[in-house]
């Protein structure tokens, strides 16, 4: 089975049997094949640390992918969180380009206890069988984890911020109201409302008005999953809670759908993707993660 991107043809789409992820971090996940090769983004490792590693969570170890600068070992941290297709190629390039920024990049596997996300070949499926499974309380555990192994390896979780995708844009907003030391985070069109569950006790909503640290929420204007009325609905409350939840802003982008970062699917909307990853990367700066 191939992984090597450099390998590629541009403009195949990639079959299912070619790329269905292997390791953390190589290949994608069987629900999203077959790959838009013609906008597939490839950063490469030179002047990185890069690949799979291992972080303990009491007795559990799981998996993540690391990229860091190499010979900078008090670069800030930026944790990558996945959609609900786990840590496959494009996640792990999403680091790599962090750690090209000057980052120490980490993309933990969030659903490694509840199942293997890349061997689903059927997004619903896929969501009741695992995602659904994955409590809130656990994420933030195996997120004050990760802080803690990079903090081991070296880097400036002083400086530390939070990014994620889809499912890992919920997350961030979660994450920026659970750490108090956190200093930033951007949400990509992750869902903001819900009916609280045992497992999801709260949303986004809920607990913007507590949030720890400023978030800038990146969200598409023709999004059928998340509605602009519930981001309107999150501004207000943002507008009425904490300082850090005051400093928080939206941007929408009119014309992009859900998923417009993901440059390996069709959703992929280059010009506010780039947008985004810009605006990203200055609200990182703007906010003492630098």
């Amino acid at each position: 089975m191939r992984e090597d991107f450099e390998s590629l043809v541009p403009g195949r789409d990639f079959s299912r049997r070619d790329f269905v992820r292997t390791s953390v971090g190589s290949g994608f996940a069987a629900a999203v094949l077959p790959v838009m090769a013609q906008t597939v983004i490839r950063t490469d490792t030179a002047g990185l640390v890069a690949g799979e590693v291992t972080i303990p969570v009491g007795d559990f170890r799981m998996p993540a992918y690391r990229a860091a600068p190499a010979g900078k070992p008090d670069a800030p941290l930026v944790l990558v969180v996945s959609e609900i297709f786990g840590v496959h190629e494009h996640i792990a390039d999403v680091a790599r380009r962090f750690a090209k920024a000057g980052y120490f990049a980490l993309a933990p596997e969030l659903f490694e206890r509840q199942g293997d996300a890349a061997s689903y070949g059927e997004v619903a499926r896929l969501i009741s069988e695992v995602i659904a499974k994955v409590p809130d309380a656990q994420v933030m555990g195996d997120l004050d984890a990760s802080v803690a192994w990079a903090k081991g390896q070296g880097a400036a979780v002083e400086r530390s911020a939070i990014t994620g995708f889809c499912w890992g844009g919920r997350i961030t907003w979660l994450y920026a109201a659970h750490n108090p030391a956190l200093k930033a985070g951007v949400a990509w069109y992750g869902r903001l409302v819900g009916d609280p569950t045992p497992l999801s006790p709260a949303h986004p909503v809920d607990l913007a008005g507590k949030l720890a640290a400023p978030v800038l929420g990146l969200y598409g204007g023709q999004d059928d999953g998340i509605p602009l009325a519930t981001v309107d609905k999150m501004k207000a409350v943002l507008a009425a809670g904490s300082a850090a939840a005051r400093k928080s802003e939206f941007v929408i982008y009119p014309d992009a759908p859900h998923a417009f970062h993901a440059d390996y699917r069709p959703s992929y909307r280059k010009d506010a993707a780039e947008d985004g990853w810009k605006r990203c990367l200055a609200w990182f700066r703007a906010h003492g993660v630098a």
